[in-house]
């Protein structure tokens, strides 16, 4: 095989690795060139996990038609930072948002996903143009709280993907990625890393005054990542009042100190309960931890907001409680006290 063209019609085969488009549609050939029996191909990837999957599907499509392969990867022009900054130094792979804000828990279950869902989209209606990216990627649960989790990736002429809209707002979650709910991602953190800073610096986000990162659970590579490549604006800790939310909590807020994030405050989410009937407060999780949290650490409480079968319902309906729900103001408030601190 000497014709480049039947080359390329072979390298549409390959597919990207967990997306569903070829290397071909999505620009990763930088060059091709064919001498006598040698094929040099470079590739326009920083994935090292993406390239070497690339190199061994191209060297086995086409390693009967070449006695030699040469696949290398295209070297970037050095004025974009492609190593990882530090958490002193971060880099900026948003430069499109004005403020990034990352919600955060030491301990899944607690209600971050549905604090940043309900954060971003009150900010939305404060006027703010807001971006969501749900970093949490091993439990993606803002497209279900959105009202669009069937949603799929797709791409704009400059091979952009195309952030969802809902609510007045823009998001990107890996839930898109899959091709049915409960599919799950067992990626190592290396490519989950990879995967958000794809999230970060190939979407069409547009200009952005705020960007609110749902991060994941506990206090690991992504956390640790998101403070090296972002120029994090704050965080924001959710916690319930349960003594086991409190320790997990307590280890996130060391972290964020640790890595020079300011924190712009505490939410305690399920904090009491109210009975539709009587009217009487029960605190299910255990007596109200928020200011003896904040006073340990010297930090803001932003808000309580209250365990409430309308929060639950409208969330599993993806329909946002801060549009819907009679608790709307609760959220409301902390969204003027974030507008405040970051």
């Amino acid at each position: 095989m000497r014709n480049e063209s039947e080359i390329i019609k072979i390298l549409q085969s390959i597919l990207y690795p967990k997306l569903e488009k070829n290397i071909v549609e999505l620009k990763i050939i930088d060059s091709l060139h064919v001498e006598k029996d040698l094929l040099k191909i470079t590739l326009d990837t920083n994935n090292k996990e993406a390239f070497t999957f690339i190199e061994t599907q191209i060297k086995k499509k086409l390693n009967t038609f070449f006695s030699k392969i040469s696949i290398e990867q295209k070297q970037k022009n050095t004025s974009k930072s492609l190593s990882y900054g530090s958490t002193k130094n971060p880099n900026n792979r948003a430069p499109y948002a004005k403020k990034i804000i990352a919600v955060s828990s030491g301990k899944g279950g607690v209600g971050k996903s549905t604090l940043s869902v309900n954060l971003a989209v009150g900010l939305a209606q404060e006027g703010f143009k807001v971006g969501l990216l749900d970093a949490d990627v091993y439990g993606p649960n803002v497209p279900r709280l959105l009202g669009i989790e069937n949603e799929k990736l797709s791409w704009n002429e400059e091979n952009k993907i195309i952030p969802h809209e809902n609510f007045g707002i823009k998001i990107m979650s890996v839930g898109f990625t899959t091709p049915t709910f409960d599919t799950p991602l067992v990626w190592r953190s290396s490519v989950a890393i990879s995967a958000l800073v794809q999230f970060l610096e190939d979407v069409a986000w547009g200009e952005l005054d705020f960007l609110v990162i749902d991060m994941p659970p506990g206090t690991g590579d992504v956390q640790l990542s998101m403070a090296e490549e972002l120029p994090l604006s704050g965080a924001i800790i959710v916690t319930t009042p349960q003594s086991l939310s409190i320790d997990d909590v307590s280890r996130a807020i060391m972290m964020f100190k640790e890595t020079h994030v300011k924190i712009l405050g505490v939410v305690e989410n399920m904090s009491f309960f109210e009975a539709p009937d009587t009217h009487k407060v029960y605190e299910i999780f255990g007596q109200s931890r928020l200011e003896s949290l904040c006073r340990t650490y010297t930090l803001k409480p932003l808000g309580k907001i209250p365990l409430a079968i309308e929060i639950r319902e409208l969330s599993d309906a993806g329909r946002i409680p801060v549009a819907f729900s009679k608790h709307k103001n609760i959220y409301k408030e902390i969204c003027k006290k974030v507008v405040e601190e970051a």
